[in-house]
């Protein structure tokens, strides 16, 4: 070997790709961590957190109204998981904050000082959304659901459909109120401008009104309170984008 070759630096490629994949695995393993405490902290609650996440329901059903179990082992297991889900649910920003923790350091300045806003922008209207779901929704549309059912049927709801049910719900309300978020990342990447938005506005009420439609279930309150607040998050979403926009 030439005195040139000993010159050369030695190729770092693969040691940094080896570094970034070690503090992935480290960042995942303290998400996991802690998503595995909060379940472990949860689990002698579940019963009690599924008796309140039921409680919409069972203010609807007539009598002594109660839910069943069709699975024999459902009663232990439907309840284990809505202990999981809660704590998928309550460390969320300990997850994302793992994910933040581990992309930040390849940002720049500018992009962390819009992208933390964003993320915790988002947090707090997936929240805000399932708030809306529980205290709002679920008790208005068993409500509505409950006067059109006939006297002759007994309401013996299965936990385990009741709880996919509610879950879905929760997802999709969340979601749903994320539009603010991406409009603005719309606008961030350019390919959409606040004027352009608002010439968009009626179809996306259209648009709105048949997602709606869609992810809800089949009546008409469910469908108008998540359609209503999200024709004025998309009103939320202009103004924002249009802040965004000037600076």
């Amino acid at each position: 070997m030439s005195r040139a070759d000993d010159a050369l630096p030695p190729p770092t490629g693969a040691p940094r790709l080896l570094d970034h994949l070690i503090e992935l695995r480290a960042r995942l393993l303290r998400g996991a961590v802690g998503v595995i405490v909060v379940f472990v902290a949860l689990m002698p609650f579940a019963a009690d957190i599924y008796t309140l996440l039921a409680h919409p329901l069972l203010k609807t059903l007539p009598g002594s109204g109660h839910l069943i179990a069709t699975d024999p082992a459902g009663g232990f297991f439907v309840p284990m998981k809505l202990a999981f889900m809660t704590a998928l649910f309550a460390t969320a920003p300990w997850l994302l904050y793992q994910a933040w923790a581990f992309v930040a350091p390849g940002l720049y300045r500018q992009e962390k000082r819009v992208a933390m806003p964003l993320l915790v922008s988002a947090v707090g209207l997936f929240y805000l959304g399932c708030a809306f779901a529980y205290f709002v929704v679920l008790p208005a549309a068993f409500g509505f659901l409950a006067k059109f059912t006939p006297e002759v049927v007994a309401q013996t709801p299965d936990i385990g459909k009741y709880l996919d049910f509610v879950l879905v719900i929760f997802l999709a309300f969340g979601a749903s109120f994320e539009l603010p978020v991406a409009l603005v990342i719309l606008v961030l990447l350019g390919w959409v401008t606040p004027a352009q938005l608002r010439e968009w506005r009626g179809y996306a009420v259209v648009g709105i009104f048949v997602v709606a439609a869609v992810i809800t279930p089949p009546d008409v309150v469910s469908q108008l309170m998540l359609a209503i607040p999200m024709c004025l998050l998309y009103e939320a979403g202009i103004l924002a984008s249009r802040l965004v926009a000037r600076r």
